[in-house]
Protein backbone atom coordinates (compact mmCIF):
# COMPACT_ATOMS: atom_id res chain seq x y z
CA UNK A 1 0.00 0.00 0.00
CA UNK A 2 1.58 3.89 -0.97
CA UNK A 3 2.18 5.76 2.29
CA UNK A 4 1.45 9.43 1.50
CA UNK A 5 -0.51 12.10 2.59
CA UNK A 6 -4.64 12.16 2.72
CA UNK A 7 -6.94 12.93 0.35
CA UNK A 8 -10.61 13.12 1.16
CA UNK A 9 -12.25 14.77 -1.91
CA UNK A 10 -15.85 14.70 -3.04
CA UNK A 11 -16.69 11.98 -0.58
CA UNK A 12 -14.55 9.90 -2.10
CA UNK A 13 -11.52 8.00 -0.15
CA UNK A 14 -7.49 7.66 -1.36
CA UNK A 15 -4.15 7.79 -0.72
CA UNK A 16 -2.13 10.43 -2.65
CA UNK A 17 0.91 8.74 -3.68
CA UNK A 18 4.34 11.03 -3.19
CA UNK A 19 5.64 12.50 -6.46
CA UNK A 20 8.91 10.14 -5.57
CA UNK A 21 6.65 7.30 -5.53
CA UNK A 22 7.63 3.44 -8.08
CA UNK A 23 5.27 1.11 -9.35
CA UNK A 24 6.05 -2.07 -10.16
CA UNK A 25 4.79 -5.25 -12.46
CA UNK A 26 3.90 -8.09 -10.44
CA UNK A 27 2.83 -11.54 -12.64
CA UNK A 28 -0.31 -12.96 -11.45
CA UNK A 29 -0.87 -15.67 -13.87
CA UNK A 30 -0.49 -16.33 -17.91
CA UNK A 31 -1.48 -12.81 -19.30
CA UNK A 32 -2.51 -11.01 -16.01
CA UNK A 33 -0.17 -9.11 -14.21
CA UNK A 34 -0.39 -6.44 -11.18
CA UNK A 35 0.46 -3.35 -10.86
CA UNK A 36 1.40 -1.90 -7.51
CA UNK A 37 2.44 1.52 -5.94
CA UNK A 38 0.21 4.43 -7.50
CA UNK A 39 -2.93 4.29 -4.89
CA UNK A 40 -5.12 0.93 -5.44
CA UNK A 41 -3.73 -2.01 -6.94
CA UNK A 42 -4.40 -2.72 -11.05
CA UNK A 43 -5.18 -5.53 -12.84
CA UNK A 44 -3.96 -5.85 -16.43
CA UNK A 45 -4.42 -8.11 -19.27
CA UNK A 46 -2.82 -8.74 -22.31
CA UNK A 47 -3.46 -10.62 -25.57
CA UNK A 48 -4.11 -10.75 -29.10
CA UNK A 49 -7.04 -8.23 -28.86
CA UNK A 50 -5.08 -5.62 -26.81
CA UNK A 51 -5.05 -4.41 -23.80
CA UNK A 52 -7.74 -4.57 -20.78
CA UNK A 53 -6.90 -2.52 -17.72
CA UNK A 54 -9.00 -2.49 -14.56
CA UNK A 55 -8.80 0.74 -12.03
CA UNK A 56 -6.19 3.55 -13.06
CA UNK A 57 -5.11 4.58 -9.34
CA UNK A 58 -4.55 8.00 -9.10
CA UNK A 59 -4.28 11.31 -10.97
CA UNK A 60 -0.54 12.27 -10.39
CA UNK A 61 0.85 8.51 -10.89
CA UNK A 62 -0.95 7.81 -13.92
CA UNK A 63 2.33 8.61 -16.31
CA UNK A 64 3.80 5.88 -13.97
CA UNK A 65 1.20 3.86 -14.33
CA UNK A 66 1.03 3.90 -18.30
CA UNK A 67 4.22 3.30 -18.54
CA UNK A 68 3.85 0.19 -16.73
CA UNK A 69 1.41 -0.94 -18.66
CA UNK A 70 3.65 -0.44 -21.73
CA UNK A 71 6.28 -2.38 -20.22
CA UNK A 72 3.77 -5.41 -20.13
CA UNK A 73 2.16 -4.52 -23.67
CA UNK A 74 2.48 -2.75 -26.78
CA UNK A 75 -0.91 -3.69 -27.47
CA UNK A 76 -3.97 -1.03 -27.85
CA UNK A 77 -5.51 -0.26 -24.43
CA UNK A 78 -8.87 -1.28 -25.32
CA UNK A 79 -10.90 -1.80 -22.03
CA UNK A 80 -10.64 0.18 -19.01
CA UNK A 81 -12.69 -0.99 -16.09
CA UNK A 82 -13.57 0.55 -13.33
CA UNK A 83 -14.46 -1.35 -9.42
CA UNK A 84 -15.92 1.87 -7.81
CA UNK A 85 -15.52 5.79 -7.82
CA UNK A 86 -12.32 6.56 -4.99
CA UNK A 87 -10.11 8.95 -6.82
CA UNK A 88 -6.92 6.08 -5.66
CA UNK A 89 -9.09 3.14 -8.30
CA UNK A 90 -10.33 6.00 -10.63
CA UNK A 91 -7.69 9.56 -10.77
CA UNK A 92 -5.78 7.61 -14.21
CA UNK A 93 -8.80 7.03 -16.21
CA UNK A 94 -8.49 10.27 -18.17
CA UNK A 95 -4.35 9.38 -19.30
CA UNK A 96 -5.04 5.78 -19.66
CA UNK A 97 -8.58 6.08 -22.01
CA UNK A 98 -6.35 8.51 -23.89
CA UNK A 99 -3.76 6.18 -24.37
CA UNK A 100 -6.38 3.65 -25.69
CA UNK A 101 -8.52 3.01 -28.81
CA UNK A 102 -11.89 1.90 -28.74
CA UNK A 103 -12.86 -1.19 -31.00
CA UNK A 104 -15.11 0.31 -34.00
CA UNK A 105 -16.78 -3.29 -35.89
CA UNK A 106 -14.39 -6.28 -35.95
CA UNK A 107 -14.40 -9.77 -34.24
CA UNK A 108 -13.30 -8.53 -31.17
CA UNK A 109 -16.48 -6.29 -29.64
CA UNK A 110 -18.53 -3.22 -31.49
CA UNK A 111 -19.47 0.13 -29.87
CA UNK A 112 -21.87 2.25 -31.60
CA UNK A 113 -21.33 5.18 -29.45
CA UNK A 114 -17.71 5.94 -30.15
CA UNK A 115 -14.85 5.32 -32.39
CA UNK A 116 -11.05 4.27 -32.34
CA UNK A 117 -10.42 8.52 -31.93
CA UNK A 118 -12.00 8.62 -28.78
CA UNK A 119 -9.52 5.95 -26.64
CA UNK A 120 -10.37 3.17 -24.83
CA UNK A 121 -13.95 2.65 -23.62
CA UNK A 122 -13.78 3.40 -19.70
CA UNK A 123 -16.60 0.62 -18.11
CA UNK A 124 -18.24 0.67 -14.84
CA UNK A 125 -21.60 0.50 -13.29
CA UNK A 126 -23.73 3.80 -13.54
CA UNK A 127 -23.20 4.63 -9.88
CA UNK A 128 -19.73 4.40 -10.58
CA UNK A 129 -20.58 7.37 -13.47
CA UNK A 130 -22.95 9.47 -10.90
CA UNK A 131 -20.60 9.74 -8.70
CA UNK A 132 -17.35 10.71 -10.41
CA UNK A 133 -19.80 13.39 -12.17
CA UNK A 134 -21.13 16.18 -9.98
CA UNK A 135 -23.84 18.73 -10.27
CA UNK A 136 -23.68 21.61 -11.88
CA UNK A 137 -21.41 23.94 -10.33
CA UNK A 138 -19.63 21.38 -8.08
CA UNK A 139 -16.42 19.48 -8.73
CA UNK A 140 -16.35 16.26 -10.08
CA UNK A 141 -13.88 13.49 -8.11
CA UNK A 142 -12.29 13.12 -11.75
CA UNK A 143 -12.24 15.63 -15.15
CA UNK A 144 -14.90 14.27 -17.91
CA UNK A 145 -12.82 12.79 -19.86
CA UNK A 146 -12.26 10.14 -17.36
CA UNK A 147 -15.66 9.67 -17.00
CA UNK A 148 -17.49 5.82 -17.59
CA UNK A 149 -18.31 6.03 -21.55
CA UNK A 150 -20.45 2.47 -20.79
CA UNK A 151 -22.33 2.09 -17.90
CA UNK A 152 -24.23 -0.86 -16.81
CA UNK A 153 -27.31 -0.75 -14.34
CA UNK A 154 -27.92 -4.54 -14.28
CA UNK A 155 -26.36 -7.40 -12.08
CA UNK A 156 -23.12 -7.99 -14.27
CA UNK A 157 -21.49 -6.92 -17.51
CA UNK A 158 -19.73 -9.94 -19.57
CA UNK A 159 -16.89 -9.42 -22.04
CA UNK A 160 -15.20 -12.14 -24.24
CA UNK A 161 -11.43 -10.83 -25.29
CA UNK A 162 -7.92 -12.43 -25.19
CA UNK A 163 -9.62 -15.59 -25.47
CA UNK A 164 -11.62 -15.63 -22.07
CA UNK A 165 -15.05 -14.36 -20.58
CA UNK A 166 -15.17 -11.55 -18.28
CA UNK A 167 -17.46 -10.96 -15.77
CA UNK A 168 -18.03 -7.43 -14.05
CA UNK A 169 -19.95 -8.87 -11.59
CA UNK A 170 -21.75 -5.51 -9.35
CA UNK A 171 -21.83 -5.57 -5.21
CA UNK A 172 -24.44 -3.29 -4.28
CA UNK A 173 -24.23 -1.28 -1.21
CA UNK A 174 -21.13 -2.50 0.19
CA UNK A 175 -17.82 -0.19 0.25
CA UNK A 176 -19.99 1.82 -1.72
CA UNK A 177 -23.41 1.88 -3.98
CA UNK A 178 -21.01 1.00 -7.60
CA UNK A 179 -18.71 -1.83 -6.71
CA UNK A 180 -17.88 -4.41 -9.19
CA UNK A 181 -15.44 -7.21 -9.28
CA UNK A 182 -13.60 -8.33 -12.09
CA UNK A 183 -13.53 -11.88 -12.80
CA UNK A 184 -10.86 -13.30 -15.77
CA UNK A 185 -12.56 -16.32 -16.12
CA UNK A 186 -10.32 -18.95 -17.70
CA UNK A 187 -7.24 -16.97 -16.59
CA UNK A 188 -8.84 -17.75 -12.78
CA UNK A 189 -8.26 -14.67 -11.33
CA UNK A 190 -10.62 -11.92 -9.82
CA UNK A 191 -9.76 -8.31 -9.04
CA UNK A 192 -11.96 -7.30 -5.88
CA UNK A 193 -11.47 -3.14 -5.81
CA UNK A 194 -11.64 -2.16 -2.28
CA UNK A 195 -14.33 -4.50 -1.22
CA UNK A 196 -11.03 -6.70 0.23
CA UNK A 197 -7.83 -6.06 0.68
CA UNK A 198 -5.56 -7.44 2.75
CA UNK A 199 -3.83 -4.74 5.06
CA UNK A 200 -6.86 -2.45 6.54
CA UNK A 201 -10.07 -2.85 7.62
CA UNK A 202 -13.28 -2.56 5.30
CA UNK A 203 -13.74 0.83 4.13
CA UNK A 204 -17.33 1.41 4.41
CA UNK A 205 -18.45 4.77 2.29
CA UNK A 206 -21.71 5.20 3.70
CA UNK A 207 -22.44 8.62 2.30
CA UNK A 208 -21.51 6.79 -0.95
CA UNK A 209 -24.44 4.08 -0.27
CA UNK A 210 -22.08 2.07 1.46
CA UNK A 211 -23.06 -0.89 4.32
CA UNK A 212 -21.62 -3.35 6.47
CA UNK A 213 -23.73 -6.48 5.72
CA UNK A 214 -23.30 -4.83 1.65
CA UNK A 215 -19.34 -6.06 2.51
CA UNK A 216 -20.25 -9.30 4.02
CA UNK A 217 -22.67 -10.18 1.09
CA UNK A 218 -19.88 -9.56 -1.17
CA UNK A 219 -17.14 -11.69 0.86
CA UNK A 220 -19.58 -14.38 0.33
CA UNK A 221 -19.91 -14.27 -3.46
CA UNK A 222 -16.22 -13.79 -3.44
CA UNK A 223 -15.77 -16.75 -1.83
CA UNK A 224 -18.21 -19.05 -3.78
CA UNK A 225 -16.44 -17.98 -7.25
CA UNK A 226 -13.03 -19.19 -5.76
CA UNK A 227 -11.84 -22.67 -6.21
CA UNK A 228 -8.90 -23.22 -4.34
CA UNK A 229 -6.14 -26.54 -5.00
CA UNK A 230 -7.10 -27.97 -1.43
CA UNK A 231 -3.11 -29.03 0.52
CA UNK A 232 -1.20 -26.74 -1.55
CA UNK A 233 -1.00 -22.92 -3.03
CA UNK A 234 -2.84 -22.11 -6.41
CA UNK A 235 -6.65 -21.84 -7.46
CA UNK A 236 -8.26 -19.27 -8.18
CA UNK A 237 -5.91 -15.89 -7.45
CA UNK A 238 -7.65 -12.73 -5.90
CA UNK A 239 -6.17 -9.21 -6.87
CA UNK A 240 -7.14 -7.22 -3.90
CA UNK A 241 -7.75 -3.17 -3.83
CA UNK A 242 -4.82 -3.01 -1.88
CA UNK A 243 -1.78 -5.74 -0.29
CA UNK A 244 -0.71 -8.50 -1.48
CA UNK A 245 -1.82 -10.94 -3.54
CA UNK A 246 -4.32 -13.26 -2.15
CA UNK A 247 -6.17 -16.54 -2.49
CA UNK A 248 -8.77 -18.20 -0.81
CA UNK A 249 -7.79 -18.50 2.91
CA UNK A 250 -6.90 -14.86 2.97
CA UNK A 251 -10.06 -14.35 1.48
CA UNK A 252 -12.30 -16.44 4.32
CA UNK A 253 -9.78 -14.69 6.76
CA UNK A 254 -11.05 -11.72 6.10
CA UNK A 255 -14.52 -12.59 5.86
CA UNK A 256 -14.46 -14.04 8.82
CA UNK A 257 -13.00 -11.24 10.93
CA UNK A 258 -15.77 -8.89 8.96
CA UNK A 259 -19.03 -11.07 9.82
CA UNK A 260 -17.34 -11.51 13.61
CA UNK A 261 -16.91 -7.91 14.23
CA UNK A 262 -20.39 -7.11 12.50
CA UNK A 263 -22.33 -9.72 15.03
CA UNK A 264 -20.52 -8.14 18.20
CA UNK A 265 -21.36 -4.48 17.18
CA UNK A 266 -24.97 -6.06 16.49
CA UNK A 267 -25.19 -7.33 19.76
CA UNK A 268 -24.21 -3.84 21.55
CA UNK A 269 -26.99 -2.19 19.43
CA UNK A 270 -29.37 -4.55 20.27
CA UNK A 271 -28.80 -3.76 23.95
CA UNK A 272 -28.81 -0.33 23.34
CA UNK A 273 -25.59 0.97 23.54
CA UNK A 274 -24.15 4.14 22.41
CA UNK A 275 -21.28 4.62 19.49
CA UNK A 276 -19.26 5.97 22.64
CA UNK A 277 -19.92 3.12 24.88
CA UNK A 278 -19.13 0.59 21.52
CA UNK A 279 -15.82 2.26 21.12
CA UNK A 280 -15.08 1.75 24.52
CA UNK A 281 -16.01 -1.53 24.38
CA UNK A 282 -13.10 -2.47 21.47
CA UNK A 283 -14.96 -4.69 19.33
CA UNK A 284 -12.22 -4.79 16.79
CA UNK A 285 -9.29 -5.34 19.98
CA UNK A 286 -8.64 -9.13 18.40
CA UNK A 287 -7.83 -7.70 15.10
CA UNK A 288 -6.16 -4.78 15.44
CA UNK A 289 -2.62 -5.78 15.38
CA UNK A 290 -3.52 -6.87 11.64
CA UNK A 291 -5.56 -4.26 10.41
CA UNK A 292 -5.91 -1.18 13.27
CA UNK A 293 -4.48 2.16 12.87
CA UNK A 294 -5.04 5.04 14.85
CA UNK A 295 -3.84 7.31 12.26
CA UNK A 296 -4.74 7.70 8.70
CA UNK A 297 -7.40 8.23 6.24
CA UNK A 298 -8.98 5.07 7.74
CA UNK A 299 -8.91 4.60 11.41
CA UNK A 300 -10.31 1.60 14.11
CA UNK A 301 -12.57 4.27 15.46
CA UNK A 302 -13.89 5.29 11.63
CA UNK A 303 -14.50 1.91 10.56
CA UNK A 304 -16.43 0.92 14.14
CA UNK A 305 -18.90 4.05 13.55
CA UNK A 306 -19.51 2.85 10.17
CA UNK A 307 -20.49 -0.24 11.23
CA UNK A 308 -22.39 0.75 14.05
CA UNK A 309 -24.29 3.23 12.02
CA UNK A 310 -24.94 0.74 9.23
CA UNK A 311 -26.43 -1.50 11.83
CA UNK A 312 -28.63 1.59 12.91
CA UNK A 313 -30.14 2.05 9.96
Amino acid sequence: MVRGLILWAAGAVGLLAQPSAEVHVWPVRDNIYMIVGAGGNITVQTGKDGVVVVDSGLANMSDKVLAAIRSISKGPIRYLVNTHYHPDHVGGNETIRKAGSTISGGNVAFDLGANASEGAQVIAHENVLNRVSAPTGKQSVIPPGGWPTDTFIDDEKKLFFNGEGIEIIHMPDAHTDGDSIVFFRRSDVIATGDLFTTVMYPVIDTAAGGNIQGIVDALNRIVDLIIPVYGQEGGTLVVPGHGRLSELGDVINYREMTIIIRDRIQDMVKKGMTLEQVKAAKPTFDYDPLYGTSSGFWTTDMFVEAVYKSLKK
